[in-house]
């Protein structure tokens, strides 16, 4: 499956070539990549000399060195490492709200466009790129793989991925085995509308080693609700109805609930080092990330 169904056309799988995932941390992978590691290795990026020793790569010795001091030295290399990329997508119920009616995609199908465009350029930087789908638990997990020419099948996974019901995202990710073994970076895509949770969730990551991208999807009528009247809201996760008479004040103290609370989120991931930002499903994903994510040092 190409990554139409994801909104991505040629052009833009392009233009995603031309972008690169910026990492903080260089980790030492299983093949070599594009990544530069704090090792020496054998890369093509001149580090420094050493004296040759017994064992060593006689084609490494610098023999226009030792024609100068008489000592054969040996070159060495930066040493190129793949990263390790995952992507986790919220497939619960809350997440299969929004759409055209809001002014906004689906928010569900808005990650899974992001999640697709980060996944194409780790792919097209010869990084290792794996994925999950998770509400309540983890629902589906793709193992890593590498090459451009695996991404039709994260195209696949991503657009086949249904929504789910109830979503827990600490339980879903705690789970034995589900925390990865490597160091690498994680990318979460929800709208982490969540009463708990959250918080430990990034932390477990940290204590893994992870570099964290928390990417926090919002449609337009959760930014900017313009409802009014007498209404009954109902809970898309728990089925559970509230009345609730809609006036400015009410809508007034929504948006501040919303906004301290994006704000706490903000600063929480700010003091730890975690990249945050708020993705409204109304800007075009592939302008969303050429701006936001290249303000954020992210991406480049």
């Amino acid at each position: 499956m190409s990554g139409e169904a994801l909104g991505l056309d040629t052009e833009m799988l392009v233009r995603l070539e031309r972008m690169s995932i910026m990492a903080k941390t260089r980790v030492r992978g299983t093949m070599q990549g594009r990544r530069r590691s704090r090792q020496q290795g054998a890369s093509l990026d001149f580090a420094d000399y050493r004296l040759y020793a017994p064992g060593d790569d006689i084609r490494q010795i610098d023999w226009n060195a030792y024609g100068r001091s008489g000592k054969p030295f040996v070159k060495l290399f930066h040493d190129e490492q793949e990263l390790q990329v995952r992507l986790w997508v919220d497939v619960s119920a809350s997440m299969d709200t929004g759409g055209e009616s809001s002014g906004g995609a689906n928010k569900l199908r808005y990650a899974k466009t992001l999640a697709s465009c980060i996944g194409y350029m780790a792919l097209a930087g010869y990084d290792r790129v794996g994925a999950g789908l998770f509400g309540d638990r983890v629902a589906a997990t793709l193992p890593m793989m590498r090459g451009k020419s695996s991404a039709h099948r994260l195209f696949r996974f991503l657009a086949d991925a249904p929504a789910g019901r109830e979503g827990d995202l600490h339980r879903a990710l705690s789970q034995p085995g589900e925390l990865p073994r490597r160091p690498g970076m994680t990318w979460l895509f929800s709208d982490f509308l969540y009463e708990s949770g959250v918080r430990e969730t990034l932390r477990l990551l940290l204590a893994a080693r992870q570099e964290v991208v928390v990417v926090q999807v919002l449609s337009p009528e959760e930014l900017r609700p313009s409802y009014e009247g007498d209404l009954r809201l109902i809970d898309v996760e728990t089925g559970i109805g509230k009345e609730v008479a809609m006036s400015r004040g009410v809508l007034g103290a929504y948006r501040e609930a919303l906004r301290a609370y994006t704000e706490s989120l903000r600063g929480f991931c700010h003091e730890r080092g975690i990249a945050y930002a708020i993705a409204p499903t109304d800007v075009p994903a592939l302008e969303w990330l050429a701006v936001t994510m290249r303000k954020s040092g992210v991406l480049q």
